[in-house]
């Protein structure tokens, strides 16, 4: 399961800001997940409750906002987003597209405790 070792490197980035930032704790964590980035949200919910513990998340709370499917489209160039996982253009058919987003997972933000 690669959601532990996304959370590790997750939660060494947060220590990074909180260092940056003089902070005591970290209360909440927003990352965005792209329904095509291979992550499994509730297997990184999971690793994220499991690895927290006794680090300055520890009482985090983790947000997980679902990036869609957009594409653009080379044929006619509209940009559209998708629920369905394919790379049919939204608008007129063709499979002449590209992932514009979707396919990433980053940290949003961060509420930080400082004195």
């Amino acid at each position: 399961m690669h959601e532990f070792s996304i959370v590790q490197s997750l939660l060494a980035l947060i220590e990074d800001y909180v260092r940056e930032n003089n902070a005591k704790a970290v209360t909440k964590v927003v990352v965005s997940i792209g329904v095509l980035s291979g992550v499994e949200p509730h297997l990184l919910e999971m690793a994220f409750n499991t690895f927290k513990e006794e680090t300055v998340a520890e009482k985090a709370q983790l947000v997980m906002e679902i990036e869609k499917l957009k594409l653009r489209c080379r044929d006619c160039g509209k940009e559209g987003e998708k629920e369905e996982l394919n790379m049919l253009c939204p608008y007129c058919n063709s499979l002449n597209t590209e992932v514009i987003a979707g396919q990433d997972m980053f940290l949003k933000s961060l509420e930080l405790e400082v004195d």
